[in-house]
């Protein structure tokens, strides 16, 4: 946190130096992003991540998309494919004119990400990389976020709850991924831990990973206290959900 002397921002423990919150899919047709965090340079570059081959986004908030430029060196030979809600397409489009409006002009010389948009529309499965993906629509605040369900695995960040529709599609996850910010107050948009722990207990999965935490948590610390089956994750983290 900006200007934070908090016992976490000060951890020398590396699994408390968390940047905004992203994931990397192994599919059988390639590699897909989920999101574009404004840390996404680092992170693929941290990762050795040297490919990508679609993009998946969950909504638009600053914090999701604004590392968005960075695709350009990914879709230097062929344009990326990019899943966006239907929802928040015109967002996209609106707040990065020179990636999506193909009136657009490039500067000879210079590149911009290049991109083929998708739909997503609630629980209708889609095609992606040699998978099927079930988006999830979930409340967040005014906005409605889409996470997905591709085999065993459940992804669902920034939401505040499940709707029974997500709920029912969830049925039989093995992995699930949920945000939460940390224990105690209730947060309008967001999974507080109590909560999110909750919504794990609903779902069922064997495993439940924590994803979009705050300085107000320390990764030692959450491991002593959560419970066996809810792990909290970290930057860098891998996960075989075969």
């Amino acid at each position: 946190m900006l200007g934070c002397d908090c016992d976490v921002c000060r951890s020398d423990d590396p699994r408390d130096r968390r940047t905004r919150s992203g994931a990397l899919l192994d599919l059988p047709g390639g590699r897909l992003l989920v999101d574009t965090p404004p840390e996404l340079r680092v992170q693929l570059l941290r990762e050795r991540v040297g490919a990508l081959d679609g993009v998946w986004i969950t909504h638009t908030h600053a914090d999701h998309v604004h590392g968005i430029d960075d695709l350009r060196i990914f879709s230097a030979k062929r344009p990326l494919t990019m899943w966006v809600p239907d929802m928040h397409r015109r967002s996209l489009e609106t707040r990065f004119p020179y990636i999506f409006d193909p009136a657009a002009a490039t500067q000879p010389g210079t590149t911009r990400p290049e991109v083929e948009v998708r739909s997503l529309r609630p629980l209708e499965p889609v095609p992606v990389l040699g998978a099927d993906l079930v988006p999830l629509p979930v409340p967040h605040g005014a906005t409605t976020v889409f996470g997905f369900r591709v085999g065993s695995l459940g992804y669902v960040t920034d939401g505040k709850a499940l709707p029974p529709p997500t709920l029912a599609a969830l049925a039989g996850v093995r992995t699930l991924v949920l945000n939460a910010l940390w224990w105690g107050s209730p947060h309008p948009t967001h999974f507080n831990i109590e909560e999110a722990i909750a919504a794990a207990r609903e779902v069922g999965a064997e495993r439940t990973f924590l994803v979009h935490l705050t300085h107000r948590v320390g990764h030692r610390e959450l491991e002593r206290d959560l419970p066996a089956d809810v792990r909290p994750a970290y930057d860098g983290l891998s996960v075989d959900v075969r």
